[in-house]
């Protein structure tokens, strides 16, 4: 009986309704980072559910700054903080931390394309100048000696009309400062202007029956110039008044050749230079192959990319930082050569060069095999070049063959094509490029991505640096027209990097000797290399995907 009596108290309670308690909670917008500049605020204002009557509490650096529902944060020093929110009720609490980063004011940055120079009477030249890309819209202005003559256009068309010193200033300016580069052209009356006509080497190896171009690295002007070519003595005919020479190598031997590039304005004005010529019988210096000889290259013989993404990245790139001389850049591709990793050569004209430790036979069919990391709708050709160690020397010092490929002898292919990398003045700048065409352009700066100070590389002491090489027109495009999805289509056969479907399976290209051609785009007969190159080809860039860069992983002899 007292049993029953329990139950039906027990019953009588809260029959028809439950009583429940529920803990507050924070509702964060995102992931709970902000970003903010130095001097700017952020209010800090989440939603909350449950938090009738609650208390609430910030801290920041174990320090209560805030017991209000929203919290103003001011960015008063560049830093990473935490601030940690306590939402409390009767029937409990609930803490979330957030992150700030504290940046500095986003200023502008500003380089001009072109080092100074001097120049005559009537001169023209387009300068061009590149802007780090900023959350603030900038205005470029430009000025010629104090005066200002073009504004909101990032290059400006300059003319000599009178002889002078002209200092040329592009200034960027936005909401939280400006930025300044200058040039500075001498104009001189043109019989004042000096001849430059320079060549990068006095000395050169040829094989018999090959053909061989000297050529200036150096000149400022061919119009009203004569050259005049003496070969073993005897002055070359009236059609070699060109700065460069084509020597057809038919007699072995030691040959002398001298130019005299001569300009008359008031009086004559002749700079001369003499080279000596050696011609090598055919396979003299040729290394056979031993029991002990290895497939894989031996070395790297040299690497000297172009600006690019992936030059200088810490992690992806596996750069230590320390790459500060150019032996440090050979060691650092060599390495990851040799554990298989890829090498980026960024963007066109970046290269690297490979020896073997015996020279690689041409045998029939493929003879060279250049593992990259291409896939179907991934391609970052690169231009394959073969040498022979001509002069027995052990060094990259003869003449390069470029291997053929599909995209040889079109309209499209630049032979000869030049583009000239600028040291960014400031970290995070794009690096800006002119090119041998009159064109320009930049290799932007993936903030998203990578955070190196700049894709310049480290260990070029000079403010600008030459790449030249074969061409290939781009073929890559947004196939999403939003600019989320970019396709690199692959070219048909002959180059490194490239998802051929006829030269290459699973990333490996199979090049073929066969394919060597002289400077002339005539077919040249190598019975062995000793040497291979590959040349970044393409100037060109997806979105952000960045820059074109042709990628390597390995070098290895087809047996």
């Amino acid at each position: 009986m007292f049993l029953s009596v329990v139950l039906v108290i027990a019953s009588s309670c809260n029959r028809d309704e439950v009583i429940t308690t529920q803990l507050p909670e924070i509702v964060l917008e995102g992931d709970g980072v902000y970003s903010v500049m130095v001097g700017e605020e952020v209010r800090l204002a989440p939603d909350y559910r449950n938090a009738e009557g609650a208390k609430f509490e910030w801290v920041v650096d174990k320090e209560v700054v805030c017991t209000e529902r929203a919290y103003v944060f001011i960015g008063e020093e560049v830093g990473e903080y935490y601030v940690t929110l306590t939402v409390t009720t009767d029937a409990g609490s609930d803490s979330e931390e957030m992150r700030i980063d504290v940046t500095a004011h986003d200023t502008p940055a500003i380089d001009i394309l072109m080092e100074d120079i001097t120049v005559a009477v009537g001169f023209k030249q387009t300068i061009m100048a590149t802007v780090r890309q900023t959350d603030h819209e900038c205005e470029i202005t430009w000025s010629v000696n104090d005066e200002e003559v073009a504004t909101d256009v990032e290059s400006y068309e300059f003319e000599a009309t009178e002889v002078g010193t002209y200092r040329i200033v592009a200034t960027a300016t936005n909401p939280y400062g400006e930025a300044s580069d200058s040039v500075t052209i001498e104009v001189v009356n043109a019989e004042d202007l000096d001849l430059i006509y320079e060549f990068e080497a006095t000395e050169y190896h040829i094989t018999e029956g090959r053909t061989l171009i000297i050529r200036p690295s150096a000149i400022n002007k061919s119009e009203g110039v004569t050259f005049l070519w003496i070969l073993d003595g005897e002055e070359q005919g009236a059609d070699t008044n060109m700065p460069h020479f084509l020597f057809n190598s038919s007699e072995v031997g030691k040959h002398t050749l001298e130019v005299k590039a001569t300009t008359y304005i008031n009086e004559p004005i002749e700079v001369s230079h003499t080279f000596t010529i050696e011609v090598i019988e055919e396979g003299k210096y040729r290394r056979e192959r031993t029991a002990t000889s290895a497939s894989v290259f031996n070395h790297v013989v040299e690497y000297m990319p172009a600006p690019g993404q992936f030059i200088g990245d810490l992690k992806t790139g596996g750069f230590t930082g320390e790459e500060l001389t150019a032996e440090d850049a050979r060691l650092y591709a060599e390495e990851r050569l040799r554990q298989n990793k890829w090498v980026s050569l960024g963007a066109f004209g970046g290269y690297i060069v490979v020896a073997f430790d015996h020279s690689i036979e041409n045998i029939s069919g493929a003879d060279i095999a250049i593992t990259g990391n291409s896939f179907d709708g991934s391609s970052e050709p690169g231009v394959v070049w073969v040498m022979q160690d001509e002069n027995g020397n052990g060094l990259a010092d003869d003449t390069w063959y470029e291997l053929c490929g599909s995209e040889t002898g079109l309209d499209t292919t630049y032979q000869d094509y030049e583009v000239t990398y600028y040291r960014p003045t400031s970290s995070g700048m794009p690096v800006g490029w002119t090119d041998n065409r009159g064109a320009s352009g930049t290799i932007d700066y993936l903030a998203s991505f990578h955070n190196q100070p700049s894709y310049y590389p480290t260990w070029i002491t000079a403010d600008s640096y030459t790449l030249r090489g074969t061409r290939l027109e781009a073929r890559n495009y947004d196939k999403s027209g939003n600019g989320s999805m970019w396709v690199q289509p692959a070219y048909d056969w002959g180059y490194a990097d490239n998802a051929s479907e006829r030269d290459c399976a699973d990333a490996v290209n199979s090049l073929d000797i066969d394919n060597a051609i002289d400077i002339l785009g005539m077919p040249v007969k190598l019975e062995y290399v000793d040497f291979v190159k590959v040349q970044s080809a393409v100037q060109s860039k997806s979105g952000w995907l960045g820059e074109l860069s042709t990628e390597v992983c390995n070098f290895v002899e087809i047996m």
